[in-house]
């Protein structure tokens, strides 16, 4: 009850504070629908819970930034990024640092996925103390995400406690899931042309060199806060990114900048207002099940340091309790048919539903040719032989 008033609160105060101004996009939701289907015993909502969020209140949106010194990006100190705030608090700084192990991080993208993986984990928590087998959901993007649950046939006969044990630790692998294929999600829209803000497509921003690895990031350490369930969430997600950063071997604001200029011309470039951005990483783990980060080479005081590889999320881990799940994406957007025939190139009835286990690695496929095909540079083997 506190944070959905002090969110309210906090929505109140910015869309006075930005009336008419971009921020105002903040106003996004996300909506859950679910169905029983189980004849479990069930609980009353809201007694299994994650300390510090709530199920029924959705993440506030953040703006990630291009890590280029020709797009009002903002550089980061990173003994300043502030407080963590999954609602609105004007303390939080969001933009861009370097790291010597993982290259540049996305400040904003960070914290939005963890905060996300928060909500999916508080709602899939929801879902399976209710005992439904299916869900949707929804995030920034117009598409909806159906999720279908099949619970371990001795479900019933768990204690009240062992279930929730279980049930917290399913729904935290399941929330890592879920939001790391949105953003992989949103990437393979914005490639395909979708235009959040209904002008301009933000083609340039996707799978930038830094996406994926900063969304993978935040993912992880939302994990890491949701399994310590004795401090408030936000709390330790500030805790843990410091950690993560020094983890990283952050440098400072004047080295990302010098870290930055040095691609100049090789990953991004300018003319006029507009960006391009070069230099992209199509690596979602498909190949290894790990993303592989792109450090900028050469940079003083990071020899020798080797990259961090992160392990992306999979359904493995939730097999060994008995449950199984299923999670597609139905595309609402105007650029949905472009991406249906890529997945059925041949199919005659008109399917509406992506499977993000089956049919990512397709779309992948599809995009890293089609990045060939339009002269971008697929620099991964290339880059990894250069350090």
């Amino acid at each position: 009850m506190v944070l959905k008033l002090y969110c309210i609160i906090s929505l109140l105060f910015l869309l006075f504070a930005v009336s008419g101004c971009g921020s105002s996009a903040a106003i996004f939701t996300a909506t859950v629908h679910q169905r029983a289907g189980i004849n479990f015993k069930t609980h009353s909502s809201g007694n299994w819970t994650f300390k510090g969020l709530d199920s029924s209140i959705p993440p506030r949106a953040r703006s990630g930034y291009y890590s280029t010194t020709v797009s009002g990006t903002p550089f980061l100190d990173p003994d300043k990024l502030g407080t963590h705030a999954y609602c609105i608090k004007l303390s939080e700084k969001n933009g861009v640092v370097y790291t010597c192990k993982a290259g540049h991080i996305d400040i904003g993208h960070v914290r939005k996925m963890a905060d996300w993986t928060g909500f999916l984990s508080a709602k899939t928590l929801e879902q399976i103390e209710k005992g439904n087998t299916e869900f949707k959901f929804k995030l920034y993007e117009p598409s909806i995400y159906y999720v279908k649950i099949s619970y371990p046939e001795n479900w019933d006969s768990y204690s009240d406690d062992e279930r929730e044990n279980i049930a917290k630790d399913v729904s935290i692998k399941l929330g890592k899931y879920f939001a790391f294929s949105a953003g992989t999600w949103h990437e393979i829209l914005t490639w395909f042309g979708y235009r959040p803000k209904g002008l301009l497509p933000e083609f340039a921003s996707a799978f930038s060199w830094e996406d994926m690895y900063s969304n993978l990031l935040g993912v992880l350490l939302a994990e890491k806060a949701l399994q310590n369930d004795k401090q408030d969430f936000c709390s330790l997600i500030r805790l843990y990114l410091d950690e993560a950063l020094q983890d990283l071997k952050v440098q400072s604001k004047k080295t990302t900048l010098l870290a930055t200029e040095k691609v100049r011309g090789e990953w991004f470039s300018s003319k006029y207002f507009f960006t391009k951005i070069k230099k992209r990483n199509f690596d979602i783990g498909l190949d290894d099940g790990f993303i592989t980060p792109f450090p900028v080479p050469g940079i003083s005081g990071c020899e020798k340091t080797g990259i961090k590889l992160l392990e992306i999320p999979t359904l493995d881990g939730i097999e060994k309790y008995g449950f199984s799940v299923q999670i597609e994406v139905e595309p609402k957007e105007w650029e949905k048919n472009k991406i249906l025939r890529v997945v059925y190139p041949q199919q005659e009835s008109k399917a509406k539903k992506i499977d993000c286990t089956i049919h990512f690695p397709v779309l992948m496929d599809y995009i890293e040719k089609d990045a060939i095909s339009r002269g971008y540079l697929k620099l991964a083997d290339e880059h990894l032989s250069s350090r």
